[in-house]
């Protein structure tokens, strides 16, 4: 399993963690279509863990710098996306762009045709002001 497979396992812990789950054993097995390997079921749950641990100061970086835009307002699989680049870039040692690169490729996939760009924004403007 590549990284970017097992960041895709984390993102939708995260959204199912958002939706009021637990991501016990049984919602794993049930919602991730591709189950993440030996080598990177720790890293699956170190990012879910860290998003989850840190989620008032995430949510602040992404506030501070969604221009217009609440957390209520943002959907939910844009949300969970956010989290988790802005939990890797601030505190999972990833460098910025790697964060923000893989963010984006998932809202292509996963959210609406204009996720991309607001996604790459918010996170680009957390880079510029955040991020050292």
């Amino acid at each position: 399993m590549k990284r970017s497979d097992a960041r895709e396992c984390a993102m939708k812990l995260v959204y199912e963690w958002e939706m009021g789950g637990d991501g016990g054993e049984d919602t794993r097995l049930n919602l991730l279509e591709i189950q993440p390997d030996d080598e990177n079921k720790p890293y699956v749950d170190e990012l879910v863990a860290g998003v989850q641990a840190h989620a008032d100061e995430v949510d602040r970086l992404i506030s501070a710098h969604a221009i217009g835009w609440s957390l209520e307002r943002i959907t939910r699989v844009d949300l969970a996306i956010l989290r988790l680049a802005a939990y890797e870039m601030k505190f999972g040692g990833t460098p910025s762009a790697v964060a923000i690169d893989e963010a984006v490729e998932m809202a292509k996939k996963y959210s609406t045709e204009k996720a991309g760009t607001f996604i790459n924004g918010v996170l680009g403007a957390i880079m510029r002001s955040e991020i050292q």
